[in-house]
């Protein structure tokens, strides 16, 4: 930007005195970061300056030069650039270090980086590769690092299963919010308590918790299972199936828990114990002990005929 005087004067020693340009009305002031290359452009005119050898060779370059990156920038094209000169100058990356990984596959790890022998580490998107890694069923959280020259370090954080959800024919490990992992294939979960049917997944963490609150009752639990999203029965690990009722559930678990710590009832040969009705216990028997009570009884009812007879 220049200003326009319009004070009369000499303008030829006006325009000496700021190396500009001026006209018969009046002076030309240039900002002050203009006046020095003008007054060295006055000099290369007058001759008082000799241009140095092969400037105009060099200037051509450095235009063709400038052409060229504007070129480059505007088409978008600049980190390619970037990436492919770094590459071939030694900063290519070439190790990547995982650590924290235990369920997800490095191969999976390296997919998801996306490298392709020449990536060169500066110009690559870390923060981009963490998110595609972070996207893993595994992965809860990842960190992507840049260690120069020629290394990539990534660690992962992943999620912890709590329990095996079962809905029709098909197994998927949970979270402790009930966020489905993966699909479940057996290994070293096996040990995981399962909750069954609708609706299981997401009230099983809460009805769990209730549950563990009796811990001699918990280590007994094989499965929990959801009734028609309504209520739980719980599979014991011998067999036995508790039904409970679909409210006061904490004071249901809390009598079962005192009639197993003072009768031993879990223990017994028992399939079956009902406790959907608040005031009675419906107890379901195994075959032998049916039998048993059953052939008890008969002896029992004879006695007391044999008895009655005798009077």
């Amino acid at each position: 930007m220049f200003s326009l005087t319009s004070r009369q004067g000499d303008f030829r020693s006006a325009g000496k005195r700021f190396g500009a340009g001026a006209s018969a009305g009046g002076d030309i002031v240039l900002p002050r970061w203009l006046r020095r290359p003008a007054r060295f452009m006055q000099r290369v005119n007058a001759g008082e300056v000799e241009a140095p050898r092969y400037a105009a060779s060099a200037m051509t370059a450095l235009l063709f030069a400038a052409t060229a990156t504007y070129g480059t920038i505007a088409g978008g094209h600049f980190p390619q650039v970037v990436q492919d000169v770094t590459a071939r100058t030694g900063f290519a990356i070439a190790q990547v270090h995982v650590s924290g990984n235990r369920e997800t596959s490095e191969i999976d790890v390296l997919q998801e980086v996306g490298l392709d022998g020449w990536t060169a580490l500066m110009g690559f998107d870390a923060e981009d590769a963490r998110g595609r890694i972070a996207g893993l069923p595994w992965v809860e959280s990842a960190a992507v690092r840049k260690v120069y020259p020629a290394t990539l370090e990534v660690v992962i954080t992943e999620k912890t299963p709590f329990a095996i959800w079962q809905q029709g024919n098909q197994l998927s490990l949970i979270e402790k919010d009930g966020s489905v992992i993966a699909p479940f294939a057996g290994g070293r979960y096996a040990a995981l308590p399962m909750v069954i049917g609708m609706g299981a997944r997401e009230a099983g963490p809460d009805f769990i918790a209730m549950v563990e609150r009796h811990p001699d009752i918990a280590r007994q639990v094989r499965a929990y299972i959801r009734v028609g999203e309504r209520r739980w029965d719980m599979r014991l690990k011998n067999g036995v199936t508790i039904k409970l009722p679909e409210r006061n559930e904490a004071l249901t678990l809390a009598t079962l828990a005192q009639l197993d710590r003072e009768d031993g009832l879990l223990s017994r040969d028992i399939t079956s114990v009902d406790m959907r009705l608040p005031d009675r216990l419906a107890i379901g028997l195994s075959t032998d002990a049916a039998e048993a009570h059953e052939a008890a009884m008969r002896e029992r009812l004879g006695l007391k005929r044999k008895s009655g007879a005798r009077i």
